[in-house]
């Protein structure tokens, strides 16, 4: 079974996290969206309600499976029997970070990392950007994702 975990803090999990899981899902038998979960930040919205949204949206989809995670990318990954982490690219700062990521999860844990760029119209889209119009009060839904 191919399995590909999906992670990142998704506070909140936007139609660009959305995007990459759906053009993901023909690739993988089992794709394992992992909330992560860091002391040292402070969220919008506690794991749980993260998890439990991001279940929602893909309630009818059985590949995908959703958890919370507190521990390395490389450990989460492992006990998911995942053979890859899959990360989405918006843009050469993204890919410069998430290269380096990479490059200690293979180091680490022997894992590689697919990456997808952004669709176009959605590489401007952010968890930040969203969280800030959020905290003034804007309408976020264009930038979130909706249950099919």
């Amino acid at each position: 079974m191919k399995t590909g975990i999906f992670t990142g803090s998704f506070d909140p999990f936007t139609a660009g996290h959305d995007s990459i899981v759906r053009r993901a899902l023909p690739l993988f038998d089992r794709i394992v969206v992992g909330v992560g979960v860091n002391e040292r930040k402070s969220y919008m919205q506690p794991a749980d309600r993260r998890v439990e949204a991001i279940a929602r949206l893909y309630a009818c989809e059985p590949k995908v499976e959703v958890r919370a995670y507190s521990d390395l990318t490389v450990d989460f990954a492992r006990r998911e029997n995942a053979q890859y982490i899959i990360k989405g690219i918006r843009s050469v700062k993204d890919f410069e970070y998430e290269r380096e990521q990479a490059d200690i999860n293979r180091l680490l844990g022997g894992i590689d990392t697919l990456f997808l760029f952004a669709e176009p119209q959605l590489a401007s889209i952010s968890s930040s950007v969203v969280r800030e119009l959020a905290h003034f009060g804007k309408d976020t839904s264009a930038f979130l994702p909706h249950a099919e």
